[in-house]
């Protein structure tokens, strides 16, 4: 069964990775076409933003991002923004219209993909990060099929922490996903790259997509 889609998200919520760098987005923000709401989400406990005893895992990251749901919304996330932003699609299906994802290191089972576990070294070098992060596994691959928002996802082919067979598997598992690669693309890239990644992006949320349900 066809289900219509809204075309033109009145919110655009772009996600920082473990950096919690709000900046992140900056450059790519700025070269979108001015049709939403910019909103740059900060973590909790990473990088300036200060520690929140309420938040102890990335269950209550997500809950943040799901509260400002309050509209049609297109997610742009990095990295670890990633996984937060496939929970929120989950549990907010009917106004989470795109997704965009780039280099999304967590929330699959990479084991097999030749991924550089980049954490220990992260978290060496930055000691007050919250406990529960160096403690975090978790797969969403039992969810991920059933996220119906089209999804472009951003890859680099010269990224050690999330190869292109992880955007592969990824693409493979949601049902209307796009992936492209950049030639010498590295974990930066939606910062590196704003000004290739920017036309993407623009073309994806600006595109009336239709969707068929995964359950039809």
């Amino acid at each position: 069964m066809r289900e219509p889609f809204v075309s033109q998200p009145s919110k655009l919520l772009f996600l920082p990775g473990a950096s919690g760098n709000t900046h992140f987005w900056r450059p790519v923000a700025g070269l979108l076409r001015p049709q939403a709401t910019h909103v740059h989400f900060g973590w909790p406990g990473f990088g300036t933003a200060p520690r929140d005893p309420t938040v102890n895992g990335i269950g209550d990251l997500a809950e943040r991002v799901v509260a400002e749901i309050d509209q049609p919304t297109a997610i742009i996330a990095q990295s670890m923004g990633g996984v937060i932003a496939l929970l929120a699609a989950y549990q907010r299906p009917e106004l989470v219209t795109h997704l965009v994802l780039t280099v999304t290191s967590g929330g699959l089972d990479i084991s097999d993909l030749g991924a550089h576990d980049w954490r220990p070294e992260f978290i060496e070098a930055n000691p007050g990060l919250p406990q529960w992060f160096s403690e975090l596994k978790l797969d969403l691959t039992p969810i991920v099929s059933s996220i119906a928002a089209p999804s472009l996802l951003l890859w680099g082919d010269a990224d050690p922490i999330s190869p292109v067979a992880v955007g592969e598997r990824l693409a493979a598992l949601l049902p209307h996903a796009r992936l492209h690669v950049f030639a010498g693309g590295e974990h930066d890239l939606g910062h590196a790259l704003a000004h290739d990644v920017a036309p993407l992006i623009d073309e994806h949320i600006s595109t009336n997509h239709s969707r068929r349900s995964p359950d039809a």
